[in-house]
């Protein structure tokens, strides 16, 4: 650094400078999304609270958060809230891939393809809207009551997400990078590697966050039945005997669940993309 700066002088210097506070007010703006995020849902949890003590909602129905949580700590003590929240994100994690994965692969050959997409598109797109939840009876007849038929519904649900937006992403790419790297007789490797993947992370990561959601919506839709555990069966089994406080933590834990598994893409996709973070 020190010979670039005898070369080019104080201009070199003063960029040095600008980049360095650029990474400062970034650190500075990422802590101050971080508070925001654990603060929003303080401010929701108080508010709930407040409201339930005034007596502005039925408590039988909504119970306050304090309530609420002798409740999760009898649950946390007996051990029966750590062993749904197991078995439920053993599925989430085994559906997840098995929807995830062929779909990127698919995904990134259907948006090369132009005649290849033309061919696919009108199934995708009729089958995509079906509700995963009415082709869940189908499932269970062909795969049993067993835990297969749970991963399938959920890889379903996110397969055609993940798929869409793979899609989205490659078809989006600035035709001018197939261009150079023919120019420069990239690899086949580089090629869909260094070219056509990295194009499309943005919109793929998109298609991932959007597939997490919904695989906890199907995930707790499809323990409502066939399941003997999870944490759709402690919500169902609380609802059945009016458990009411024991129904809210169920549905509090499916919440925690999906802002944490939202960070964690988060987090993943900061590294995997710096790119894309540096221009937010």
């Amino acid at each position: 650094m020190s010979t670039v700066v005898e070369r080019n002088g104080p201009r070199i210097v003063w960029r040095a400078r600008e980049d360095t506070a650029g990474r400062v007010r970034f650190m500075t703006t990422r802590h101050r999304e971080i508070l925001m995020s654990i603060f929003s849902p303080l401010v929701v949890l108080i508010a709930w609270e407040v409201v339930v003590r005034a007596n502005l909602v039925d408590a039988r129905f909504f119970p306050a958060p304090t309530s609420i949580v002798g409740t999760f700590w009898a649950l946390i003590r007996s051990g029966d809230l750590a062993s749904a929240v197991g078995v439920s994100l053993t599925r989430i994690g085994a559906g997840f891939l098995m929807g995830a994965v062929p779909a990127l692969v698919l995904g990134l050959g259907l948006g090369l393809s132009r005649m290849v997409r033309a061919f696919a598109n009108p199934i995708i797109y009729a089958l995509y809207p079906v509700p995963k939840v009415a082709i869940l009876p189908l499932v269970m007849l062909i795969f049993g009551l067993g835990e297969m038929s749970k991963y399938v519904i959920i890889a379903i649900a996110v397969f055609f997400l993940v798929l869409v937006n793979t899609i989205a992403g490659v078809v989006q790419i600035d035709p001018i990078y197939f261009d150079v790297a023919r120019n420069f007789n990239a690899s086949r490797r580089d090629f869909y590697l260094g070219v056509v993947l990295r194009g499309a992370l943005p919109a793929i990561f998109t298609g991932l966050k959007l597939a997490m959601g919904v695989a906890l919506i199907v995930l707790v839709t499809a323990e409502f039945v066939g399941a003997r555990s999870g944490i759709g069966v402690m919500i169902y089994e609380s609802w059945q005997v009016f458990a009411i406080e024991r129904l809210f933590v169920g549905l509090v834990v499916v919440s925690f669940l999906g802002y944490v598994l939202s960070l964690l893409l988060d987090e993943l996709e900061r590294l995997v993309i710096p790119w894309q973070r540096d221009r937010r």
